[in-house]
């Protein structure tokens, strides 16, 4: 199983839709508190639509928590490398981490000692970042298509 991690998450739809994306790739979501919002907002329910008992969800009081439940690596996801997340060779229990809207990871996440890498996603120039679930299905998907899509149909 592959995991996605939200550092903090601030918007209750980007949720929604990593809830969503974890019902549909069988995937762990893990949120790290604070969370900017509360689970039964209806935001975040309309954007997971009726997924949310199909998805794999888990809130985490800190870091630590949340990284201990990672088997695998863990990829950071940032601007602020020269690593593209499709260099790496993803294996079954590895962790795609994304930070809150509309900062990204902090510094100090990206160099706790888990972090195997910073990796970024390609975009054009001048523009500042993708949305965040965009973000996590870009990663997820490469890293799932690697593993073999297991589970999918």
């Amino acid at each position: 199983m592959l995991h996605v991690i939200f550092f903090e998450p601030r918007i209750p739809g980007n949720t929604g839709a990593a809830i969503r994306l974890s019902a549909c790739t069988g995937s762990m979501l893990h949120l790290v508190e604070p969370l900017a919002f509360d689970m039964e907002d209806s935001k975040l329910r309309r954007a997971g639509l009726d997924y949310h008992d199909l998805a794999h969800v888990r809130v985490h009081p800190d870091l630590e928590d949340a990284l201990a439940a990672v088997p695998g690596r863990i990829w950071a996801f940032t601007g602020h490398t020269d690593r593209l997340y499709t260099d790496i060779a993803y294996r079954d229990g590895d962790g795609l981490m994304f930070g809150p809207e509309p900062t990204g990871l902090p510094e100090e996440v990206m160099a706790h000692p888990r972090v195997a890498s910073k990796v970024r996603i390609q975009m054009m120039p001048g523009v500042r970042s993708l949305n965040l679930a965009n973000s996590a299905s870009i990663g997820l998907y490469e890293a799932w298509r690697q593993i073999g899509f297991p589970g999918g149909v």
